[in-house]
């Protein structure tokens, strides 16, 4: 296998640089010759081994901004769920972060050395500020939304492994600075790297690639296709008895 090549596909999503990409729907406005698409799909979350949440989502790059957008749908609800927008540079730098549903919205930008969260609800336009003191590389972990978690497994990758004589080498772990918009908080987490393991997906054994996502609350497993561009396949989050598969 061409470990590099797969894995400079991931990894190019960090590596580019600097122009915002319009909000718009891909639907509302076609993509410009400069636009990648990076990833694509959608996450189906099952709880108990029920189905109650999808999540659709879209990974692109345009003129060097990182755009990942994301949308949840509860399973058989009529209300429009949440989205979510999170804009990046090359480097890794947020350039803004925006979350909404039904009661309200909040945003998410850099400030000087710091990190600005604006909230605004139904109930108050005025919109509440909240800084943290934390680098705008810092990962953007909100909850629910998976393919949030495939981009900080990329940044590991890409910082912390390396190809050695056609060879995935990496840093047994390393740890982020990581924020929770929603729950207007951050935490440090850490990545570690397990290694290839044999699994069952969707009734077909797979050769994937598992990462462990930990923190002080809690620890989950990821595992990625790293002969498809490292994308996330499966999460395991057994203290909530919570699996999410990649349709």
């Amino acid at each position: 296998m061409n470990w590099t090549s797969h894995f400079r596909r991931a990894a190019a999503f960090l590596l580019l640089g600097s122009t915002l990409l319009s909000a718009a729907d891909k639907k509302d406005k076609p993509k410009s010759p400069s636009t990648q698409a990076v990833d694509s799909g959608s996450f189906a979350v099952f709880v108990k081994g029920q189905r109650v949440v999808t999540e659709t989502f879209t990974v692109e790059q345009e003129n060097g901004i990182s755009v990942v957008k994301s949308r949840l749908q509860e399973t058989n609800a009529s209300s429009p769920g949440q989205t979510s927008e999170m804009q990046m540079t090359g480097g890794g730098e947020l350039v803004r972060y925006q979350w909404n549903d039904a009661s309200g919205s909040l945003t998410v930008t850099p400030n000087n050395e710091f990190l600005l969260e604006k909230i605004t609800t139904a109930a108050s336009p005025k919109p509440a500020e909240q800084p943290f003191l934390m680098p705008n590389t810092s990962a953007i972990l909100d909850n629910n939304f998976f393919v949030q978690r495939e981009v900080l497994a990329w940044r590991y990758l890409a910082g912390s492994c390396k190809n050695e004589s056609g060879n995935l080498k990496c840093k047994p772990s390393d740890e982020f600075g990581v924020l929770i918009p929603q729950d207007r908080s951050s935490m440090r987490v850490r990545i570690e790297m397990v290694g290839k393991e044999k699994i069952n997906l969707k009734g077909v054994d797979r050769d994937l690639l598992r990462l462990n996502l930990k923190s002080e609350s809690y620890s989950w497993a990821l595992w990625l296709d790293d002969k498809d561009q490292y994308k996330l396949m499966r999460v395991l989050i057994p203290d909530d008895n919570t699996e999410v598969i990649r349709e």
